[in-house]
C-alpha cells in the first residue's frame, strides 16, 4: 500500500474538511498520512474565533473536527507558523501535496478619509477580539460613546452590530472572552446603526440570523417597513428564493410591536460611507445617500451625517499572503483549487474568497481533494516530514490541545459557561502541559 504524506496548513473548517475528504478517499492501494499545521496553539479556526458567542449551536461542528483529528494517520502541529517556524519550500519538498487552508484574516478597507482615526475598526479585528484570539486581546475598542455605526450587509456585520447592541449580561453564559465582557459591560453605547450600501433586497444576511433578532430581550430592533416595501417593489412578484426568504424575515422584524428599551439596533439601507471626521478620534461619519436605478446602485449627491464614536467596517476579507504561495485579488492564485505547476492546493476562503457558510467548505474541500488525488504521482516521495525542522520548538499536538480544551471547559463549568478561553499564548501552552 502506498502512503502519501499531505500537509494541511490551517486548522479551521476548510482544513478539517479537507482532512476528512482525504480520510474518506483511502483504499486498499493508498492511504494518507495527514499533518495539520496551525500557527495558533488552538485549532478550529473561525469556529473558535469567528462564530458569535451567542450562537453556540454552530460551534457543535467542532465534534466533527475532533473525530477527524483522532483518526489514524492524523497529527496536529499547533503553535507552528508557516513563514516563521518553517517555510513553504520545506513542505513542498517533504510532502506529496500541500493544502493551504488559512482562510481570509485581513479586513477590506473602506478607502475613505478618516478611516485610520482611533475608534475606526475592522470587523476582522473586532470579532477575534471578543472571541479570545491571542493576537487581538489588546485591541482598543472605544465604547465611551452613545452611538456606534457598523458598515456592511452580511452576517459578520450583523454579528458585530448585535454584540454591541445587546445587554452584556445576555453574554454571561457564553464563551465571550473575559476581557471583551469587561469592556462591553462598561459600554455607554445605546444606539447601533447598521448601514448598507445597497437596498434590502441585496443584503447578504441569512434569514435565520434575521429571525433571531426577535430574541434580543433588551434591545429595540428597527427595520423600516418602507425599506422592505421598496425592495419588494423592485424585485417584483417572483424574487429569488433567498431574497424572498430574507425580505420575509425582515418583515417579521419590521412588524414586531414597538418596544421602549434603552438600547436600539437600527438598519439603514442605501447609505455608503464617504468620510469619517474627528480630531483625535471618530466623532462622526458622513454617508452618501444612494438610490436604485434599474439594476444599479447610484449616488444621489445627498449626504447623511451620523454623530458617533465608533465605526466598525464589515465589508469583506482578504487572505494574508504566505511567502512561496502565489496570491491574486485577496486569495491564493489557483485553478479549481490547484496552484498550477506545483503540488500546492487551496481550500476554503483561501481558495475562493470569503463566501458561504461553514458547511460550504465541506463540498468545496471534497472537490479539491478529488483533483489532488487525480494528480498524485505513482510513487510517494518518502522525504520525511517537518518534525526534524522543529527540534526544540513547542508543538501543540492533539493530546496537548485536548488538555487545553479540557482545562477551558472545566474553568467554565462553575460559571455556567461552555468554557473560559485562555487568551495568552503562554497560558495556552501551560494548560497543554508545554
Amino acid at each position: 500500500m502506498s502512503i502519501y504524506r499531505i500537509a494541511i496548513v490551517g486548522a479551521g473548517p476548510a482544513g478539517y474538511f479537507a482532512a476528512q475528504a482525504l480520510q474518506n478517499s483511502g483504499n486498499e492501494e493508498r492511504t494518507f498520512a495527514i499533518d495539520m499545521i496551525e500557527r495558533l496553539p488552538t485549532p478550529w479556526g473561525l469556529v473558535r474565533s469567528g462564530v458569535a458567542p451567542d450562537h453556540p449551536k454552530i460551534k457543535t461542528v467542532s465534534k466533527v473536527f475532533e473525530k477527524i483529528a483522532t483518526s489514524e494517520n492524523f497529527r496536529l502541529f499547533g503553535n507552528v507558523e508557516l513563514g516563521t517556524d518553517i517555510n513553504t519550500a520545506d513542505l513542498v519538498e517533504r510532502y506529496d501535496a500541500v493544502i493551504i487552508a488559512t482562510g481570509s484574516s485581513l479586513g477590506r478597507k473602506l478607502g475613505i478619509p478618516g478611516e485610520n482615526l482611533q475608534g475606526s475598526l475592522s470587523a476582522a479585528d473586532f470579532v477575534p477580539w471578543y472571541n479570545g484570539h491571542p493576537d487581538y486581546k489588546d485591541l482598543d475598542v472605544l465604547v465611551d460613546c452613545d452611538t456606534a455605526v457598523v458598515i456592511g450587509a452580511g452576517n459578520v456585520a450583523m454579528d458585530v452590530a448585535r454584540m454591541l447592541a445587546l445587554e452584556p449580561h445576555e453574554l454571561d453564559e457564553t464563551d465571550t472572552a473575559d476581557h471583551a465582557l469587561e469592556v462591553l459591560r462598561r459600554s455607554k453605547i445605546r444606539r447601533v446603526i447598521l448601514c448598507a450600501r445597497r437596498g434590502a433586497e441585496h443584503a447578504a444576511f441569512t434569514a435565520p440570523e434575521l429571525r433571531e433578532l426577535s430574541k434580543l430581550e433588551h434591545t429595540n430592533v428597527i427595520i423600516h417597513k418602507s425599506d422592505i416595501e421598496d425592495a419588494r417593489a423592485r424585485v417584483g412578484e417572483t424574487p429569488e428564493k433567498d431574497v424572498k426568504s430574507n425580505l420575509d424575515a425582515m418583515s417579521l422584524v419590521a412588524d414586531m410591536a414597538p418596544t421602549n428599551h434603552e438600547r436600539t439596533f437600527e438598519f439603514e439601507y442605501l447609505l455608503a460611507p464617504l468620510e469619517i471626521h474627528g480630531t483625535d478620534r471618530v466623532e462622526e461619519i458622513v454617508l452618501g445617500v444612494n438610490k436604485i436605478d434599474g439594476d444599479k446602485v447610484v449616488a444621489t449627491g445627498e449626504t447623511k451625517t451620523i454623530k458617533c464614536g465608533l465605526v466598525i467596517s464589515a465589508i469583506g476579507y482578504e487572505a494574508e499572503s504566505i511567502s512561496g504561495v502565489p496570491y491574486l485579488k485577496g486569495k491564493v492564485a489557483n485553478t479549481e483549487g490547484h496552484v498550477e505547476g506545483t503540488n500546492i492546493y487551496a481550500v476554503g476562503w483561501a481558495k475562493r474568497g470569503p463566501s458561504g457558510v461553514i458547511g460550504t467548505n465541506k463540498s468545496d474541500a471534497s472537490e479539491v481533494i478529488k483533483l489532488l488525488i487525480s494528480q498524485l504521482p505513482a510513487n510517494p516521495k518518502n522525504n520525511g516530514d517537518v518534525t526534524d525542522l522543529l527540534t526544540g520548538h513547542p508543538i501543540v499536538t492533539q493530546s496537548h490541545w485536548e488538555k487545553i480544551n479540557t482545562a477551558e471547559v472545566e474553568m467554565g463549568e462553575p460559571l455556567g459557561k461552555p468554557r473560559v478561553k485562555a487568551v495568552e499564548r503562554a497560558h495556552l501552552l501551560h494548560l497543554g502541559g508545554l
